[in-house]
């Protein structure tokens, strides 16, 4: 820069996992790089000439509210590479179980996702979402009946498309900043979102088959393509 301000590179990620029973292999390979994340993606960065100051991470795991106890958790953000064993802590603290039906419960983890407390630091800003499933997903709502479901979820799919907002119109986050990277199947709703929302990356996923033809490697660099 001309003015000899250095460029502050802040990055925010949301890891939107589904945790159902065939997702173990995914569970499994974030688990085993949990602690070398940071390094990792900051190491792809620099290859890329790019420098990243600050870097958080949050993570929200779904399944099924109508049919599982635990449909839903998030966490706030942890500040890494400081609060790295914290982060590792949760990750292991997850365990792929349940589901009920194929579709699960994705939009809602979304909706959670697009509403999280983004970092308002730094010059330069990315703000990446995350999701890793091997099912379609409900319409948003579909469970709400069920005690379980939370409050302040959008009332229909365009609204949460509104949610995410367009190159006009950008209600929660900031549209320079915005990457929605996808591993999901080729099912309604994923496809309409990544053929519809702007700053969308999607990854086709095998239904059913828990990611597995993802590699560690793989989900590094698609995560770092999008900042």
């Amino acid at each position: 820069m001309g003015n000899g301000l250095k460029m502050t590179y802040n990055v925010d990620m949301v890891f939107c996992i589904d945790a159902t029973g065939s997702m173990q292999p995914v569970i499994s390979t974030v688990k085993q790089n949990a602690l070398s994340f940071y390094h990792d993606v900051v190491r792809v960065m620099e290859n890329k000439q790019k420098t990243i100051n600050s870097m958080r991470v949050r993570v929200i795991v779904f399944r099924d509210y109508i049919a599982d106890d635990q449909p839903m958790m998030t966490t706030k953000f942890f500040e890494l590479p400081a609060q790295a064993a914290q982060f590792e802590a949760c990750i292991n603290s997850i365990s792929a179980m349940g589901g009920g039906d194929e579709p699960e419960d994705g939009l809602e983890a979304l909706a959670y996702a697009i509403r999280s407390d983004w970092t308002k630091e730094g010059t330069k800003r990315r703000n990446v979402i995350v999701v890793w499933t091997d099912a379609s997903t409900h319409e948003i709502g579909y469970a709400k009946s069920d005690p379980k479901y939370p409050k302040g979820m959008p009332e229909s799919f365009n609204q949460l498309t509104e949610w995410w907002g367009d190159r006009q119109m950008e209600p929660y986050i900031k549209n320079a900043a915005k990457r929605l990277v996808l591993f999901a199947p080729k099912a309604p709703y994923w496809e309409q979102i990544s053929s519809t929302w702007n700053n969308v990356i999607h990854y086709p996923s095998t239904a059913g088959r828990g990611l597995e033809e993802f590699t560690y490697k793989e989900i590094v660099d698609a995560i770092c393509n999008s900042i």
